[in-house]
């Protein structure tokens, strides 16, 4: 503790100080005292720096009116000035400060024995001006820190909620083509269903049976997705272009032929663009179903050194991006968002031949 420490020293010391100092008082009973006093008010400092210095002050001035050595006494002032400095604000500080300067300056024109003077001022005013300048550099230094740091804190928390909306944004996107895509291929086959049930019953067992098997993939595909907003919960395979042949099966149960075609070198994809381009095509797939009104459709892959191309046309009656929004608004929009976010262009609209045609373009790492 520095007051404890600074008591010690001062008592200990002061005497040897004033071997050297000739002229100087003996130290006796009140300059112990003086020593004491000014020590001991360190306990106070940092509940009340302002009252501390002002004791100190007035201890230190005594002492040296009275004669007494310059010694230790002078660091329990300077620590006393430096607490002020670093602990109130610039200007009450440089108020308390000049106080106390005014009453230690005292000494250097009425003192017992020979005063210094005018030749005094400035080596009495480096025991105040220096260890203000100190504090004030310290406080400012202090303060900077805790704004930066109060800044990162800030731009941290803003950054994992802006990633929080990112991904819930991206598991809502995720959930609409899931649910979205199973709603309409359930719906068409039920249609099938009920149409054939009057007239050839044993058929109408083969369109419930793809209901059957497109509402469990779907609620499969439904789980793993929500399984990432579970804490704790581990995420599934991420859907990719391979499981294209399994999206053409679901869609032929629902009476929509589609015809793929692969060109270049099939590759694993990042994952990012593996999801995006299925996403794609299964969203295509499922506007298709809804409201193209036809009962085939072509998809084509292409793998090229440093992108991948996916295309989706059909020769039905869709109404173009109206149709393929699907009457909501987000088909059109999820599609282009998931494209965009990586770097990608997304191409739709009618084919001069009648139609509809969806085209993206997705960048990936050129292969070596």
């Amino acid at each position: 503790m520095p007051a404890l420490v600074l008591l010690a020293f001062g008592l200990l010391a002061t005497g040897l100080a004033g071997d050297n100092q000739p002229g100087s008082r003996p130290v006796d009973a009140a300059c112990r005292v003086l020593i004491a006093v000014a020590a001991l008010a360190l306990l106070f400092r940092r509940r009340a720096p302002v009252a501390t210095l002002a004791v100190i002050t007035v201890a230190t001035s005594t002492y040296l009116v009275l004669g007494y050595p310059y010694g230790p006494i002078l660091l329990t002032f300077l620590l006393a000035v430096y607490t002020v400095a670093v602990r109130l604000p610039v200007r009450p500080a440089a108020l308390a400060a000049g106080g106390a300067f005014v009453l230690l300056v005292a000494h250097v024109f009425v003192a017992r024995g020979p005063a210094p003077g005018w030749a005094g001022v400035l080596p009495a005013s480096a025991w105040v001006v220096v260890p203000f300048a100190v504090g004030v550099v310290v406080r400012v230094s202090r303060e900077s820190a805790a704004r930066t740091r109060a800044e990162e804190a800030r731009t941290r928390a803003e950054q994992a909620r802006r990633q929080a909306d990112e991904e819930r944004l991206r598991i809502a996107q995720e959930v609409h083509d899931v649910v979205g895509h199973g709603l309409a291929a359930i719906s068409m086959q039920a249609e099938i269903a009920l149409h054939l049930l009057p007239k050839r019953p044993e058929q109408a067992e083969t369109a419930l049976t793809a209901i059957s098997r497109t509402s469990r993939e779907a609620l499969d595909e439904l789980r793993v997705t929500l399984g990432a907003v579970r804490q704790g919960a581990e995420r599934g395979p991420v859907p990719g272009l391979a499981r294209l042949p399994a999206l053409r099966d679901r869609l032929a149960g629902a009476g929509l032929t589609v015809e793929t075609r692969v060109t270049g070198d099939p590759r694993r994809l990042p994952a990012a663009a593996d999801l995006t381009a299925y996403r794609v095509v299964q969203e295509a797939l499922t506007n298709v179903l809804r409201h193209a009104g036809v009962t085939s459709a072509e998809v084509t892959v292409e793998y090229r050194a440093d992108e991948v191309t996916v295309e989706v046309t059909d020769r039905g009656t869709g109404t173009g991006a109206a149709a393929l929004d699907g009457g909501d608004g987000h088909g059109l929009a999820g599609m282009r968002e998931r494209v965009e976010a990586l770097g990608g262009r997304l191409d739709t609209g009618p084919r001069s031949g009648g139609g509809f045609r969806v085209y993206a373009r997705l960048p990936v790492e050129p292969t070596t």
